[in-house]
């Protein structure tokens, strides 16, 4: 009878012998191997792709060094949790034991009144914080917290190491051991796990529970013909994530709100990160909105910072809303093409001389030198404008951003024209020049 035990948990590593991947980090010479091993472990941050052993390194590490071991996920804790486990790791100490080792995973879901719950912990040692992350800790774990721990990134597994998980697997699992396993094609099988050890592993226990009989051979046949019975395909690493949020973009830049809600639901169904998907909003909100409707970035940002201080499941309500605001807005592009236009000029111009009146001056040598003079300060004229040059003479009356078509940019278009008539040429379709 086979185990309800899935097979990336049976033949989890136990020891850093076991441990498969992440030789930058585990070398005898590198510092992450030699302070497990002088048993002077900091805090830390694990920061890497799924499957590619945040949790299990954790795991060893409490183990190597002895330690009581806590774990919390951040998807279905909060405050007290975390108070909760402080107070446990307090009282381990007072029974003479070393001090406590505490896993957060997903730390990055974490909120900044969790995350501060756990500095005063860290700061006198009554834990040693662990944190695992997919995304970015510069940018999802506080500055305060952060500054408190080692960050340590782990990478996607290589080939070989997805071959080493599979040897090893066959070799100490009581069920593989029993089945006849020849591998005449691996690359489906690698594809499909992404460099995760844990899609590599339960994609494979379904191969070999698929298979009549104790004989099994692994070709790219018998793998696609497994990953195309699944109810839901979606590879977070893989051509699906990317074909997905494209479609969603594009549905979005299209104007058609029921398309770019189907493919959310693709992405929430399937357990996307939801910072993944609101970061992509705030983006199409200035890439495909802009100024045709400046009120969308305003959304999509505090759309961002909502489901941040949210989660899953509730958040969906917001991306959602986030989503069917966007595709239903006027769009331009405008903002965009226009810092690839200045950006292209930049590179073939290089650095052009800022014009002496715009530069500062605030010693007297500068001022002799004529830096500033000239300058005429806008808000003492009528309508707070004069015209003046501000680009380099080389580059002088160059248009580099054209409002679009929107009613909003129409009027943007109408007023630049009336204030630059004579100097830049607002009156003609620039947009046809691109």
């Amino acid at each position: 009878m086979a185990s309800t035990t899935p097979l990336a948990e049976r033949v989890r590593p136990k020891t850093l012998e076991e441990y498969v991947g992440q030789k930058h980090l585990l070398s005898p010479d590198k510092q992450l191997f030699k302070a497990i091993n002088s048993g002077l472990v900091p805090s830390m941050i694990f920061w890497g792709p799924p499957g590619v052993g945040k949790t299990t390194l954790a795991r060893i590490l409490a183990n190597t060094l002895k330690r009581p071991f806590f774990t919390l996920s951040a998807t279905d804790s909060g405050v007290k949790q975390v108070r909760e486990v402080i107070e446990k790791a307090e009282r381990t100490r007072f029974m003479g034991q070393n001090s406590a080792v505490l896993f957060i995973d997903e730390i990055h879901r974490f909120n900044k009144s969790q995350q501060d719950s756990l500095l005063g912990a860290v700061e006198s040692g009554v834990i040693t914080l662990i944190g695992a992350t997919t995304e970015n800790p510069s940018f999802e774990v506080n500055a305060a917290l952060l500054s408190r721990c080692e960050v340590y990134t782990l990478k996607q597994l290589s080939d070989e190491d997805l071959m080493q998980v599979l040897t090893q697997a066959l070799e100490s699992d009581i069920e593989l051991k029993q089945k006849k396993v020849e591998f005449k094609e691996t690359d489906a099988l690698f594809l499909a796990s992404g460099g995760d050890a844990r899609r590599l592993l339960n994609t494979f226990d379904i191969l070999i529970n698929n298979v009549e009989g104790n004989d099994v051979v692994v070709d790219d046949e018998l793998v696609n013909d497994s990953i195309q019975k699944r109810l839901l395909r979606y590879d977070k690493k893989g051509d699906q994530h990317y074909d997905i949020i494209s479609a969603f973009i594009k549905s979005i830049r299209g104007s058609d709100p029921n398309a770019a809600v189907y493919y959310l639901a693709r992405m929430i169904e399937a357990g996307e990160d939801p910072m993944f998907i609101a970061r992509r909003l705030v983006i199409s909100a200035s890439e495909d909105i802009g100024n045709a409707n400046p009120t969308a970035l305003v959304l999509a940002t505090n759309g961002m910072q909502a489901v941040h201080g949210i989660g899953y499941p509730e958040c969906r309500i917001i991306l959602s809303q986030v989503t069917t605001y966007l595709a239903s807005s006027p769009k331009s592009n405008a903002s965009y093409m226009a810092i690839n236009n200045a950006s292209k000029l930049v590179s073939e111009t290089g650095n052009l001389e800022v014009p002496l009146q715009l530069r500062n001056a605030p010693t007297k040598l500068m001022k002799d030198l004529a830096y500033g003079k000239g300058y005429k300060y806008s808000h003492n004229f009528p309508g707070n404008f004069t015209a003046q040059e501000f680009l380099p003479k080389e580059i002088s009356g160059k248009i580099l951003y054209q409002p679009g078509d929107s009613a909003r940019e129409r009027e943007f278009n109408k007023r630049l024209e009336a204030m630059w008539r004579g100097h830049y040429d607002y009156s003609t379709d620039e947009s046809e020049k691109r």
